[in-house]
């Protein structure tokens, strides 16, 4: 089936407010098609007013920061989250314009005077308002999919059915056009993932419904109670939904007709269209051919994913182990030159090794997940961050500016953040390594933050995220003990005999004087840490001297006994007698 799709930008702003508009953004100011090329002449215009495609496509997506301004890439698209006065906005819109923005995004209404109106004008900036009840979360996930920020490599222009390959806007669109009637298209968990126009035909619960990304939870639970679901399911024709009651004061919805979208057996979503009757026998055809259109585009926008996920990976891989293809990976990850940081993000603990196959695709799934929200808070940082998973850690390339003398600490700042986001529904651990000047320094700063990170999962402390220079101690102890297990070196000295002495006479003189040594000889203290009497305290202390043939006078003596107690474990006390 071949669907009659009208050419139009691929990624521009244009083709943003076509998908996207008035739904969730509305054009305030400016002309879009020149929108980007810098401060010149231009005049206020009327959403859809211009002529041709646009003049380039929109080069990322950034979250504005009035206390740590990120330098934009060329045609960005800028949330002004919180900007709201009329001489901020003018502010950032000249400031933008030097910069080559295309546009600037704030919270409709929209205070539009003179003074925007003449910097719209002078920036060459379109300012855009956000709907209200639509969070930033969610426009920025929204134009990164219709914009394809992001995409590594650049493969050649692919359609199905007469739609670019993986383009669901246009395919909703086209199906709305041959249904008359507004459509979603969701997946299998009733999230949002492309709309078609004309939404605001349709009655509330659809707006709230794409405002929200997600089915509204009162719906899919009357549409359970009444077995649409189940009957979509069973049926591979279009299921017609009486319009559920409103309620609170809420108009009556319109009537649903939906339809499960599927490749084979498999499920992977469903088309909604808001309609006022049943459809006519004709239509129900068209809904049914054109889904199986969207089950292909579903299909390929993930095995897309899925393909561009592996080659981030190997791309970021590369990068940091280094070589001589590294060069090459960091130019096509975007990030030639540049410096940065790299951060190691894991789970504290390591996944069970004998767990069962389901345990175990959970955890891949949580993990790929947990990949894609690193992503996102590192590009809402800069845009041209990178990361991927490699193995069980989750790597991410942040650049920095190259005059900032804080570059470490900033990095920590952007992995705190990230574990405040995801609160404490899995205890997570970041490394951050050190300042690479350019990409040859990548793998050594790979290094240092996995130095650190393995020092955070060890347990060391109660810190979640920790530089190299932070850990330094640690690490080092931790690699001394990969040398004394690889070659099998016991513990030797007093420490030896004294550890021989507690197994065979169920003392407690080992833990007695590590209390000592790390009280820096304190008895009041080291005793209370032991729970005993100083006395008692002071009785083993001549005994483990005496045992141990230890001179605790030496400081030699001192830190020799220190390091092995660090390195070699040793069994909790068991005392029958002193």
């Amino acid at each position: 089936m071949l669907i009659p799709v009208a050419p139009r930008p691929r990624a521009g702003l244009r083709r943003v407010l076509e998908d996207l508009g008035p739904t969730l953004l509305d054009l305030v100011l400016g002309d879009v098609d020149a929108a980007g090329a810098g401060p010149g002449p231009g005049s206020p215009s009327a959403p859809g007013s211009g002529s041709g495609s646009g003049s380039g496509d929109i080069g990322g997506v950034v979250i504005h920061d009035p206390y740590d301004e990120p330098v934009p890439p060329p045609r960005a698209l800028v949330l002004g989250v919180a900007v709201h006065e009329p001489a901020r906005i003018v502010e950032l819109l000249d400031t933008l314009g030097a910069q080559g923005a295309a546009g600037l995004v704030v919270r409709a209404p929209v205070a539009v005077d003179e003074e925007v109106a003449a910097a719209v004008r002078r920036s060459g900036v379109a300012l855009l308002g956000l709907a209200r009840g639509a969070s930033w979360a969610q426009i920025a996930a929204m134009l990164r999919s219709v914009i394809a920020e992001g995409d590594v490599g650049d493969a050649g222009p692919e359609s199905l059915g007469g739609v670019s390959s993986g383009d669901l806007f246009a395919l909703a669109n086209a199906i709305g056009a041959l249904l008359d009637a507004p459509v979603t298209i969701e997946d299998r968990s009733w999230r949002v993932l492309a709309f078609s126009g004309r939404q605001g035909e349709a009655d509330s619960s659809r707006v709230e419904t794409i405002l929200g990304r997600q089915v509204p939870e009162r719906y899919t639970r009357v549409l359970e109670e009444r077995g649409v679901f189940q009957a979509m399911n069973r049926s591979d024709r279009p299921v017609y939904v009486r319009p559920l009651a409103g309620g609170d004061g809420e108009a009556e919805s319109l009537p649903r007709v939906a339809l499960t979208v599927r490749a084979g057996d498999e499920i992977l979503g469903s088309i909604w269209a808001a309609v006022r009757e049943p459809l006519s026998a004709e239509r129900a055809q068209a809904l049914c051919d054109a889904a199986k259109l969207v089950a292909l585009h579903m299909l390929r926008l993930r095995a897309g994913a899925d393909v561009e996920r592996r080659l981030r990976s190997d791309l970021v891989a590369t990068a940091l182990e280094g070589g001589p293809g590294a060069a090459e990976a960091v130019a096509r990850l975007g990030l030639a030159e540049q410096p940065g940081a790299v951060l190691a993000l894991a789970a504290a603990g390591r996944p069970d090794g004998d767990q069962s196959a389901a345990r175990h695709a959970r955890y891949v799934a949580e993990r790929q997940r947990l990949t894609d929200a690193f992503a996102m808070h590192l590009t809402a940082v800069h845009p041209r961050s990178a990361a991927a998973l490699v193995g069980d850690v989750v790597y991410g390339i942040v650049p920095v500016h190259a005059d900032r003398a804080d570059a470490e600490d900033r990095a920590v700042r952007v992995a705190d953040e990230f574990l405040e986001r995801v609160g404490d529904r899995q205890e997570l651990r970041v490394g951050v390594g050190p300042y690479a000047r350019d990409s040859a320094g990548l793998p050594a700063s790979r290094a240092g933050a996995d130095r650190a990170l393995r020092v955070l999962r060890a347990g060391a402390g109660s810190r979640s995220v920790a530089r190299i220079a932070d850990v330094f101690v640690e690490s080092l102890l931790l690699e001394l003990t990969d040398v004394i297990a690889e070659r099998g070196d016991p513990p030797t000295g007093p420490v030896a005999r004294l550890m021989a002495y507690d197994a065979a006479h169920h003392t407690c003189l080992v833990p007695t004087l590590r209390a000592w040594l790390d009280a820096f000889g304190d008895v009041a203290t080291a005793s209370a840490a032991v729970h005993v009497h100083p006395n008692t305290f002071r009785y083993r202390l001549r005994r483990l001297a005496e045992v141990g043939a230890l001179d605790l006078a030496d400081a030699d003596a001192r830190f020799a006994a220190m390091l092995q107690l660090r390195l070699w474990p040793h069994e909790p006390c068991h005392r029958r007698r002193d």
